[in-house]
């Protein structure tokens, strides 16, 4: 019996907040190509704004090139076009940041979705996150490349201490503050209805997972929903800038 094909709708807002004077985060997506992108930058005067923009234009650039069809024959698997787009991405804005000393040290998270019909695959470098909702239940399919967050993994910190930790906001993998990085590539099998949420940790700084979950379950457009997250986060405090990206699977 064959299986049904699925599609994908997308929807996103960003927003700087409530204390930030500039909006340092980018995102960008192609339904076309099934390629959905969420980057936080970092960095003094414009250069986190620079370093988010390429990192999204780059990564696209190089996803829409992939050909679907020579993965059929055996070759280029895609968690391998996904680390080398981020292999590019990453000399992009290393190189640029060398050229220019206004732009030194600068850099970004990112997290992306790649689909193609009921295969996806999430690419993550840093503390932006992807989360799938399913059967009313949100589960968080990235790991943080966080100081904390890997101190909670080893058990040397609970938690509720990486919260309240003045070390919370240490990142330790980035796009192009190195000359060479690591992402974590996660594959997944799609279902219909499942909801995809990628964000800046401008929105999981300030709402719960429990929050955020209950806010994806109201019955309202993509677009509405992400006006919720976005309003919910700046209502919370609004401390950082804030992005969130839907990406909604269905038959």
């Amino acid at each position: 019996m064959a299986t049904a094909v699925l599609t994908y709708m997308a929807s996103a807002v960003s927003d700087r907040g409530r204390k930030r004077p500039t909006n340092e985060d980018a995102f960008g997506f192609s339904l076309e190509s099934g390629v959905f992108i969420v980057c936080d930058g970092m960095g003094g005067a414009a250069a986190g704004e620079i370093a988010s923009s390429l990192a999204v234009d780059e990564m696209l650039r190089c996803l829409r090139a992939r050909h679907p069809s020579s993965r059929a024959a055996g070759e280029t698997p895609m968690p391998q076009l996904a680390e080398e787009a981020i292999f590019s991405t990453n000399e992009a804005i290393f190189s640029r940041s060398q050229r220019n000393l206004r732009l030194s040290g600068m850099g970004t998270t990112l997290v992306g979705l790649v689909v193609e019909e009921r295969r996806v695959w999430v690419v993550n470098v840093g503390d932006s996150r992807c989360y799938r909702l399913r059967a009313g239940h949100l589960e968080q399919i990235t790991q943080d490349h966080s100081l904390v967050e890997e101190q909670v993994r080893m058990g040397r910190m609970t938690r509720s201490e990486a919260l309240r930790s003045p070390l919370k906001n240490v990142i330790t993998r980035a796009l192009g503050t190195q000359n060479r990085v690591t992402p974590d590539i996660f594959e997944l099998e799609a279902e219909p209805g499942d909801l995809f949420l990628l964000c800046s940790d401008g929105l999981t700084r300030e709402l719960s997972d429990a929050l955020i979950e209950s806010l994806l379950l109201l019955d309202l457009p993509m677009d509405q929903l992400c006006a919720r997250l976005v309003n919910a986060a700046k209502k919370a405090g609004g401390h950082d800038n804030i992005t969130c990206l839907l990406v909604r699977a269905a038959q």
